[in-house]
């Protein structure tokens, strides 16, 4: 099979060794996706704003994968405060809400930005 790795021009991922995504097969994987972006963090101090934020670059890597919203088939959100969890829910179900893949929401001691409130991750499988 062809591995396609995506990237998004971050620093990181040239200094940490990953891609924003990675497709091989009909499989796409996105790396944990937070709300930083090249102007700064989106949604300071609002889990609600990052998850929306993190929602739309997961859109935007897999759309440069050849790959849809609905075709991902496993969310996993990490927060770094379980109160957060009825806002992030509530974004992950403006994205997801009819797509419904498998989610797993979890509560970490915290992320590489302590102004992150929340990453996200996204599998995808974009075959048939």
């Amino acid at each position: 099979m062809t591995r396609q790795n995506i990237s998004s021009g971050g620093p990181w991922e040239d200094i940490a060794g990953y891609s924003r995504a990675v497709r091989v097969g009909p499989f796409v994987a996105v790396a944990g996706s937070t709300a930083m972006t090249p102007q700064g963090l989106v949604g300071v101090d609002d889990a609600y704003a990052q998850a929306i934020q993190s929602f739309k670059t997961i859109e935007a890597a897999l759309e440069r994968a050849g790959a849809r919203l609905d075709q991902v088939i496993r969310t996993r959100i990490y927060l770094i405060n379980a109160a957060d969890s009825d806002a992030v829910g509530r974004a992950h179900a403006e994205f997801f809400r009819t797509i419904k893949p498998a989610a797993t929401m979890v509560v970490v001691k915290g992320l590489i930005d302590p102004a992150m409130l929340v990453e996200v991750e996204a599998d995808a499988w974009v075959g048939e």
